[in-house]
């Protein structure tokens, strides 16, 4: 996001337009109407266009983000704002419905395998072919920091650029963080790199390079296909009350870097998406279980997770409460026409006009009635409507 703004930066001085970063890490207010001040003087004196670019915006509250609007909207300023976080729920929503939103989506395998390449070359590091047993013709030079040619295998590349989860940082920081801790140990191996001919050299491997991640598994991304392959297979295993599938699973993604507030969550839904009022607990457990999750993280919390994931496989379980209300959202889906106003006797009265118009009238207080009270609470199109039962498709 930054690498942008400096490009945008880059082309806006060509035009004459004025660019200023601020970050919302260490920026106040002031600093801001200081910004919009300058802005405005330059606007109307030298009709210069300023661009604003706030990173981490989301770190300003609400009623900072407030400070933006008017400037935004008569266009004393062309705010770029960068974040991490989903900006749906950390910015203001008038600001922006005044902002156009840009996703800057992860880098792809082959996108970051590209970056990879690169580097290594930059790095005089040599890469050997997948299918030579060390050993292949080889790109780049000799790397000029070691005595010995240092060589990646091609496979250790591949695997750094699956690992690293789009993120080019990451990726080159693992890469670095490999190299280093081979060249550090210093230790050579005998390559085959010509034909009949063979010398030693410091060899690189895939589980240097997942050393370097601190990584214990290449089967699974936790933005990928398999990230959502294992949750699906923990929330099979603990709906078919196989409580040791479900530890495996569980054990397969928290050991591969998922994040556990995201189990958790999905263990509030199953909560009551299948066990519902077969154990009507069950939601307690899954909230505590996040709770307590947040409270100590990694890898203290893994142990709650275990439990809470072993009480759901071998709970009873229920989908009643599901089917019910996929069978109300069905409902509202297929009604034509407006739908049904609120009886008058559920509608609440707080004005005299409302009781005047007979909101409220009629309505029996059950809790005032020692027998039960004979009373309608659906629109008259649904009455006797029973949302319990199988709906017919």
């Amino acid at each position: 996001q930054t690498t942008l703004a400096h490009i945008i930066a880059n082309s806006s001085k060509k035009n004459g337009t004025r660019f200023v970063t601020l970050s919302a890490t260490s920026a106040k207010t002031n600093d801001v109407r200081d910004v919009i001040s300058q802005a405005q003087n330059e606007k109307r004196l030298f009709k210069r266009k300023t661009i604003l670019f706030i990173d981490e915006i989301h770190r300003f509250n609400k009623s900072q983000q407030d400070t933006f609007l008017p400037h935004v909207e008569c266009g004393t300023v062309t705010l770029i704002g960068a974040t991490t976080e989903n900006p749906s729920f950390q910015v203001n929503a008038a600001l922006l419905s005044r902002c156009r939103v840009i996703v800057l989506e992860k880098l792809s395998v082959e996108a970051m395998e590209a970056i990879l390449m690169r580097a290594v070359r930059s790095l005089g590091v040599q890469v050997l072919g997948q299918g030579d047993q060390h050993g292949s013709s080889a790109t780049g030079s000799s790397s000029e920091s070691s005595e010995f040619p240092v060589y990646i295998e091609k496979k250790a590349l591949n695997t750094l650029a699956y690992l690293c989860d789009g993120d080019a940082r990451t990726g080159l920081n693992g890469l670095q963080l490999a190299v280093q801790a081979r060249l550090a140990v210093g230790k050579t191996t005998p390559l085959n790199i010509t034909k009949g001919g063979s010398a030693d050299g410091i060899l690189i491997t895939e589980e240097d390079v997942k050393e370097g991640l601190q990584r214990s598994h290449i089967l699974y991304d936790r933005a990928g296909e398999e990230h959502y392959n294992c949750i699906s297979a923990l929330h099979k295993s603990m709906r078919g009350s196989d409580e040791n599938a479900s530890l495996y699973w569980l054990a397969r993604m928290l050991e591969g870097g998922e994040d556990p507030l995201y189990v958790a969550r999905r263990l509030v839904r199953f909560a009551s998406e299948d066990i519902g009022l077969a154990d009507p607990l069950a939601l307690t457990q899954a909230v505590a279980a996040y709770q307590g999750c947040h409270f100590i993280g990694m890898p203290e919390c893994e142990v709650i997770l275990a439990q809470c994931v072993v009480y759901f496989a071998r709970a009873p379980k229920s989908i009643e409460v599901y089917r019910a209300y996929g069978n109300v959202k069905e409902c509202l889906r297929m009604h034509t026409g407006p739908l049904p106003p609120v009886p008058l006797h559920l509608r609440n009265a707080p004005t005299r006009l409302m009781k005047n118009l007979g909101y409220g009238k009629g309505y029996k207080y059950n809790p005032m009635y020692k027998e039960p009270v004979e009373q309608d609470y659906l629109p008259e199109e649904l009455k006797g409507t029973d949302f319990f039962k199988e709906q017919k498709t």
